[in-house]
């Protein structure tokens, strides 16, 4: 799977993808909206069971308690973990259809280092040029259709671009 300046490239097919609104960097930060180069790796999948049935064997259900610890200094920072939860989080179980399928990459997960920013999600998209805060977001049936084939491990190369901004869907 590959990011290119024409969308994700993925077993044959090309898809438009929206990337972070500070495009794509290779110095990632907390909070700098931006998508960080690199060679990522797929380890989960997680899933609305109530909104659709299991992409694969290995995708994981999110419970209408879970969350994704987003602070920093908190000691689950970017893990997931369940409400109540007083600590920065963002819901899973969302009322929009935003995470109705993630795909969890390797960035700053599972091992979280403060400050490098918050773990990046393959996830639906809000709208076309709508960008992310640094995730990759796409078409609901794009997305449907990556989950079903993609396998755990699975990489992820973002190559640093100077085009990045330039993305079909990008928010350019």
């Amino acid at each position: 799977m590959r990011l290119t300046p024409r969308g994700l490239l993925f077993r044959g097919r090309r898809f438009p993808v929206e990337i972070g609104r500070g495009g794509i960097t290779t110095n990632k930060r907390e909070g700098d909206g931006a998508t960080p180069a690199g060679c990522l790796h797929v380890l989960r999948m997680l899933y609305r069971a109530d909104r659709l049935p299991a992409p694969q064997p290995w995708a994981e259900p999110i419970g209408p308690r879970d969350l994704w610890c987003d602070a920093p200094d908190h000691r689950d920072y970017n893990q997931r973990v369940a409400a109540p939860f007083t600590a920065s989080h963002e819901t899973l179980r969302r009322a929009d259809p935003l995470y109705d399928i993630v795909l969890v990459t390797d960035w700053n997960y599972p091992i979280a280092t403060p400050g490098r920013g918050s773990a990046i999600f393959l996830h639906q998209r809000r709208r076309q040029t709508c960008p992310t805060a640094g995730c990759l977001a796409f078409r609901r049936d794009h997305l449907i259709w990556i989950a079903e084939r993609i396998a755990p491990g699975e990489a992820l190369v973002i190559p640093e671009l100077s085009v990045a901004r330039k993305f079909p869907g990008s928010g350019e």
